[in-house]
């Protein structure tokens, strides 16, 4: 099979060009590889492109100096990964076609080779394991045309051996069936069970790296189907989730709120009954200080009564807890998104709060003493919400007299 696409045509930069024609003076052969070309064939642009090749890191590093081509961040030679930058301009990734000769299930140790079916066998699914050369020449070793055709995910080769080299290819099976597949109940049995058989594996799987995958899967395409398939199968315990994560309530919210772009944390919560679940999960994977707060202000928060005034409830619920939460503004909106409150959310996104008027050093001025002044802006921010943020600056320090003698008495 032969790409001819505009797709493919605007890869084809004078940077990758100039590559191409250096490998080939060499007499190296270099083509692109994996995700690539799974989206080019989907008639997709892919903003990442991995490049392969027979040519050793050696070999690569030998000519990009003889060329006088800048490299950088060497860490990858041991892989095979050699980065180089072209024209000053693009920086290209190219690894050298690979053998795994010992895996632990995390990492491998890998042996160079110039056979391109070996390099595709040790690649994860099907539909990552084609290549193509810069003619247009799709290079299928396993099927992974037909399985893109028929929206099929399939690991490459036994899906047990390929899961055992790296427990991570159990959350990528379930990313990409999101993303491809085209019903959400089209899992193969036999690869469920060799997931089930395996999924233990996952214990041993930085959090950090879990989480990667499972943002893109509670945030993508069939999110409530495949959260109800991974939790029916027991990964729950694995990945931080606890013994029994609510899945009903996931399904409920994913559906209410997936086309309003929901953070993951605005929904990861749904899986859980209270805070300290959410903390269990952050130990597990190292949750960003953001995402926990977002995910314990919706915990917090989502049994909150917003009626009668839903958009009246916001705008107090941000004059409470911006003073503490600089974010308050888009973990409201992310709750509205929680909750489903959709006219309320459209509403708010485009309001701009008002500004207290009233600032500590005016209160100096009309002698509050240091020790009373945060007690004394606390009931003057709760006046200024009971009028609605209509008083100005003279309104409120009107009633600071009253709130001083109250003090003394």
């Amino acid at each position: 099979m032969k790409v001819d696409s505009p797709a493919f045509h605007a890869l084809l930069t004078p940077e990758l060009c100039k590559l191409i024609k250096l490998f080939e003076q060499f007499g190296y052969e270099l083509r692109i590889a994996g995700g690539a070309v799974r989206d080019l064939l989907m008639g997709k642009t892919s903003d990442d492109v991995d490049l392969a090749t027979t040519a050793t890191p050696t070999q690569m590093k030998e000519m990009f100096e003889k060329e006088k081509i800048r490299m950088l961040n060497m860490k990858g030679e041991k892989h095979g990964t050699i980065t180089c930058r072209i024209n000053d301009k693009v920086n290209f990734e190219v690894t050298t076609l690979r053998i795994d000769i010992l895996t632990d299930g995390r990492h491998a140790e890998v042996q160079f080779t110039r056979d391109w079916q070996q390099d595709a066998l040790r690649r994860d699914l099907t539909i990552n394991s084609m290549f193509l050369g810069f003619d247009g020449t799709v290079y299928d070793y396993f099927n992974g045309i037909s399985d893109l055709t028929d929206r099929r995910i399939r690991f490459v080769g036994d899906a047990e051996n390929r899961i055992q080299e790296d427990y991570l290819r159990i959350l990528r099976y379930f990313r990409f069936f999101g993303r491809i597949s085209k019903d959400p109940e089209s899992h193969e049995q036999s690869t469920l069970r060799a997931i089930r058989d395996n999924m233990h594996g996952l214990q041993g799987i930085s959090g950090e790296r879990i989480w990667v995958e499972l943002k893109k899967i509670v945030t993508g395409r069939y999110a409530s189907h495949i959260i109800t398939t991974m939790m029916e199968l027991g990964i729950a315990k694995y990945i931080g989730l606890g013994e029994d994560p609510d899945t009903a309530e996931f399904k409920k919210v994913y559906e209410r709120c997936h086309d309003l772009e929901p953070t993951p944390l605005t929904l990861i919560p749904a899986l859980m009954k209270d805070e300290n679940q959410l903390y269990k999960f952050h130990e597990r994977v190292k949750l960003s200080k953001h995402e926990l707060r977002t995910g314990l202000f919706i915990i917090e928060h989502r049994d909150d009564e917003l009626e009668p005034e839903p958009f009246r409830y916001c705008e107090d619920l941000h004059c409470d807890t911006v003073l503490k939460n600089i974010k308050a503004k888009d973990h409201i909106s992310e709750l509205l998104k929680y909750l489903g409150h959709r006219e309320t959310l459209e509403r708010f996104e485009t309001w701009q709060p008002a500004k207290f008027p009233l600032k500590g050093q005016k209160l100096a001025m009309l002698g509050v003493k240091q020790r009373d002044m945060s007690r004394i802006l606390t009931e003057l921010r709760e006046i200024w919400k009971k009028s609605r943020y209509t008083l100005n600056e003279d309104d409120l320090a009107s009633h600071v007299e009253e709130l001083k003698e109250d003090n003394n008495h």
